[in-house]
């Protein structure tokens, strides 16, 4: 069989694995947003970058389920059926394919009257509204918590997620929530936990349009309201390992300032959620200096001194594991506005994933990012939208 001519060779696909210890794979949560993560997986799936661990909050929870419980020559074809499933029309409107739209102003106008279909009509296989409305029950009830019923994805969940397979270790899975008693994160985790529909709907149970998910007699609400990102808890975990990160993020923290109150919400919204995932990678490469230094000043100091508790707890703080965190941020456009996270629409389901394989495909045609960083810190972020990589 003969070779593809280069000019049919896709440049970014890796023909050996990266020389780390894991692949992780990190996904935030923003709702229909969350298309963006089902292209950037299907771009590493075919470059070969399969995750050992996945890690989400909210959606990016139920894109880690979808990938982690099911065989991997399966996980694309099935996260694409699930995102094509919820972004059915419940209205029986007409689907639009990308480029009929003419103008933002158009798409715009588009975009929130399928939004405001969403409200009313709920999301076919993931959430429906409750009727009578939750102001009309018995307080205290599961009904009066929420404007819509998730009993649609409880059914979804068992039937495109093989939970047998998550629980198997095969691929590690972690996904975030809020204790609504407590206030606190807890994180669901294959090493920890048995993993059920239960730990993956309340990490994406966000107040009040869904009800708090019981799990063991406690409440639980989105994992978004206290931290919408994974980053931190698989960058502290134990032990520590080489690792390279796709950090795969649905808000950007970057923006411009608002012109109206439409706006006001829209930027709120994208500050309250972005997590500030480069400040947390900052603060990361700043604890990777200071156990390289205190690793450094343990070897000059005397041996006598090892059995020491101070030198004990320094030296469980020192490693020479290497990182390197790849930012895949979703950039926005500026017709989407402030309905983007509720915008389940096929055409607009379409242009988050082809925006999520595309943004992934142009950073892995750069080798660097692949690479086990050499500098001092043992540590290296890469990020598309401040590198400019093409």
């Amino acid at each position: 069989m003969q070779s593809p001519s280069p000019s049919k060779l896709k440049s970014h696909v890796v023909k050996e694995r990266p020389k780390f210890e894991r692949i992780a794979l990190l996904l935030q949560g923003g709702g229909a947003l969350g298309s963006y993560q089902g292209g950037v997986y299907a771009a590493l799936a075919e470059s070969n970058l399969h995750p050992d661990w996945v890690a989400g909050i909210s959606i990016g929870a139920l894109n880690c389920a979808l990938i982690a419980g099911n065989p991997p020559e399966q996980r694309v074809a099935r996260v694409r059926q699930f995102w094509e499933e919820i972004t059915a029309s419940p209205l029986g409107l007409p689907f639009l394919k990308m480029g009929e739209i003419k103008g933002d102003y158009l798409h715009s106008l588009i975009n929130q009257t399928r939004a405001m279909g969403v409200l009313f009509a709920g999301a076919p296989d993931f959430f429906k509204p409750r009727l009578p409305p939750p102001y009309m029950r018995q307080p205290g009830s599961v009904e009066a918590l929420s404007f819509y019923d998730i009993a649609p994805l409880r059914a979804t969940l068992e039937r495109l997620v093989d939970f047998d397979r998550i629980n198997s270790g095969e691929t590690r899975l972690s996904v975030g929530a809020t204790n609504v008693r407590t206030g606190n994160f807890a994180y669901f985790d294959t090493t920890t936990h048995l993993i059920k529909p239960e730990h993956i709907m309340a990490s994406g149970a966000l107040p009040p349009g869904f009800p708090p998910v019981e799990i063991e007699g406690e409440f639980y609400w989105d994992g978004g309201i206290v931290s919408n990102t994974p980053l931190q808890w698989v960058l502290d975990s134990h032990p520590r390992a080489d690792t390279l990160a796709f950090q795969v993020d649905l808000w950007s923290a970057r923006g411009q300032i608002p012109r109206d109150l439409a706006e006001v919400d829209l930027r709120a919204k994208e500050i309250r959620f972005s997590s500030r995932t480069r400040q947390g990678t900052d603060q990361f490469r700043k604890q990777q200096q200071l156990r390289r230094a205190v690793g450094s000043l343990l070897k000059s100091l005397p041996g006598d001194r090892r059995n020491d508790p101070e030198w004990r707890l320094l030296e469980s703080e020192v490693d020479e594991k290497v990182y390197n965190i790849i930012h895949l941020i979703y950039r926005a456009s500026a017709y989407e506005g402030s309905c983007k996270d509720f915008e389940f629409s096929r055409l607009t389901m379409e242009e988050h994933w082809t925006a999520g394989y595309n943004d992934t495909v142009r950073t892995l045609r750069h080798p660097e990012v692949l690479q086990r960083p050499d500098n001092a810190e043992g540590f290296s972020a890469f990020d598309l939208s401040v590198d400019g990589r093409e």
